[in-house]
């Protein structure tokens, strides 16, 4: 019988993401059982630190959940919601909107997120977390925002305190060459046990077509003491910064190219090219070349300070050019682009790929790369390893499709487990729950078909859920 969607219960099944078959399902139920609580590796994420440093109340539900997850407000953006109208802050400030009325536009829409990966996060967060039993709607809009503001109130909902609830073991949040690291350094000053560390993420001062580039150059010397206007002085500056952000325990760096392009230039190349990006005269395929040679010259510094390499192309960024001038990067117009990997990655490979030392990741978009691409490249070259279920990808059916198109070739010791790539906080465990149910399930199809047996599906369940980020992030 039909019931009344607006007072509908919010309902958690047991059994949610594992396969209808019986017998699969009772094996994915004894392998989700032995990971299930394991604690939360997050080694690749965009979470503000400042949240941990200052350890400060969250305000209320839509600053929470809506004003920094381009997640969200991407899928009611599409639907003709004006951003101002969730709170979302332009690169005029935030807008003088009612965050009740921002949730409650939020809560009226939220059938737009059936069926996503968005909606099962959202529904694991109100029901885990804050206890909401009643489904969101325009109905119950009122009762989320107050039940929420008084439950952030409390100190059990503070960052640190939610940090520990979760058990996250370690979370890692990114920076760009010119941050101060101020707050990276406050959690360490404050005898808090969490464990937040840093990613390096210098796409600022190495891609000569970022906004501001020339100006983040000019940061990068003030912040390091370098003439970061010559060749010499600005790969010392680089490695100084990787020595700061390794002081507050980072173990890895970050590069979002628009490509997976490499060169492998003489020095003199590379100097040479190196005067005409900070004269600000190189062309596109310059400002490509550039980029990939920094990526070798990343990969040469992490054979001393061994920092990891991740590489995550293939995003057209701030695809909608009114949007991001009137707010700025990170709303929720990139949009993945086919990416080449074979040719592209040949050059540092080539260089480095067979470095004990080295530890590189590869992260898609593009996904017809999984197996013709990436996984034979994975499954040959003793440096590199996959980074599965990253953004358009981190759902179930991206985590089903990532397991099949790459496991016959590169096989699950070759990948990294899970990733979360998020900026909000309270969908981590979701996001890591999600992973761990879709894992057993696929573990338990093979089991089912007699191609692994149980007992090292358990050992492959558990190296996906935690030991394989933990080593390769060398956490």
């Amino acid at each position: 019988m039909f019931n009344n969607q607006n007072r509908e219960t919010n309902h958690l099944d047991d059994d949610r993401l594992f396969t209808s078959d019986p017998s699969q399902r009772t094996i994915a139920r004894r392998l989700y059982d032995q990971v299930r609580e394991l604690p939360i590796i997050s080694p690749h994420g965009h979470t503000d630190p400042s949240w941990f440093a200052r350890n400060e109340p969250f305000g209320n539900p839509a600053e929470l959940f809506l004003a920094p997850d381009h997640y969200l407000f991407r899928m009611l953006y599409s639907q003709g919601v004006p951003l101002e109208t969730l709170g979302v802050p332009s690169r005029s400030g935030a807008p003088a909107t009612d965050p009740r009325e921002s949730w409650r536009v939020f809560a009226k829409n939220y059938f737009l997120f059936r069926g996503t990966p968005s909606r099962m996060w959202l529904d694991y967060v109100f029901y885990e977390v804050f206890g909401i039993s009643e489904r969101l709607s325009l109905a119950t809009a009122d009762l989320y925002y107050d039940t929420i503001t008084q439950a952030l109130k409390q100190d059990r909902f503070r960052p640190r305190a939610l940090f520990e609830q979760f058990n996250i073991e370690v979370l890692a949040t990114t920076e760009s060459p010119t941050d101060t690291l101020e707050h990276h350094k406050a959690i360490l000053d404050s005898g808090w046990r969490g464990r937040v560390i840093s990613a390096y993420r210098p796409d600022n001062v190495v891609d000569p077509e970022y906004e501001g580039f020339q100006s983040a150059l000019d940061q990068f010397a003030d912040i390091t003491g370098e003439d970061t206007r010559s060749w010499s002085g600005y790969l010392r500056a680089h490695r100084k910064r990787r020595a700061d952000f390794i002081a507050v325990g980072t173990t890895s760096t970050d590069h979002g190219h628009p490509t997976a392009v490499t060169y492998d230039l003489e020095s003199s190349e590379a100097e040479a090219l190196f005067q005409r990006v900070v004269s600000g005269q190189v062309d596109a395929h310059e400002a490509e070349v550039f980029r990939g040679q920094m990526l070798t010259e990343m990969a040469r510094m992490s054979l001393d300070d061994e920092l990891v390499l991740q590489i995550h192309p293939g995003s057209l960024r701030n695809h909608n050019q009114n949007l991001f001038l009137s707010y700025g990067r990170d709303k929720g117009a990139d949009i993945p682009t086919s990416t080449e990997y074979v040719h592209a990655l040949r050059p540092l490979l080539n260089r480095f790929g067979t470095e004990p030392k080295l530890t590189m990741i590869v992260f898609t978009l593009d996904e017809t790369s999984y197996s013709r691409e990436l996984a034979p490249l994975a499954g040959h070259y003793p440096a590199l390893r996959l980074g599965p279920a990253w953004w358009f990808h981190d759902s179930p059916e991206g985590m089903r499709r990532f397991r099949e198109m790459t496991t016959e070739t590169a096989g699950f010791y070759n990948s990294v487990g899970f990733n979360d790539d998020t900026r909000a906080f309270l969908s981590i465990p979701a996001r890591h729950d999600m992973a761990r149910r879709v894992d057993c399930g696929y573990l338990a199809r093979l089991v089912a078909e007699h191609r692994l047996h149980e007992d090292e599906a358990h050992q492959v369940a558990r190296a996906l859920a935690y030991d394989l980020a933990k080593s390769a992030y060398h956490l």
